[in-house]
Order: C-alpha cells, then sequence, then structure tokens
C-alpha cells in the first residue's frame, strides 16, 4: 500500500464507527462505479470506432463545416 493511502486509512480510522462506515462504503461505491463506467465504455468501442468513421468519411466527403463556437450560444 502506498504511504498516501496508509496515511488516510490511518486519520479514518480514528474516526466513530458509523463515520469508517460510510467512508468504506464511498470508496467502495466509487470503484465499482469505476469498474462499471470501464465496462461500458470498453463496450462501447465497436460503436465509437463506427462513428468516426462516418465522421471521417463525411469530412472526407465534405459534408461537414468548421466549427464557429459564438454560433452556438
Amino acid at each position: 500500500m502506498v504511504e498516501l493511502l496508509e496515511k488516510a486509512f490511518g486519520k479514518v480510522s480514528e474516526l466513530p464507527e458509523d463515520q469508517q462506515e460510510v467512508f468504506a462504503r464511498w470508496i467502495l461505491d466509487e470503484l465499482e462505479d469505476e469498474e462499471r463506467w470501464n465496462q461500458a465504455f470498453a463496450n462501447s468501442l465497436p460503436q465509437l470506432e463506427k462513428l468516426g468513421k462516418k465522421a471521417l468519411a463525411d469530412h472526407r466527403a465534405g459534408r461537414t463545416k468548421d466549427l464557429e463556437p459564438d454560433e452556438l450560444v
């Protein structure tokens, strides 16, 4: 375990048990959310590749125009 994480867990271990439970649940939820995001992104790669190829084909065929940020408002 890295030093910073050890320091953080040391501080958390000084909290009351109910606050430690909240902190632990938060960490686990964050890790699970990150895993879900990674899986969703990995599963979307074929669709993203298809969209990217279509965008490039549209650009090469002259069906795109330069973005004018001031016109987006």
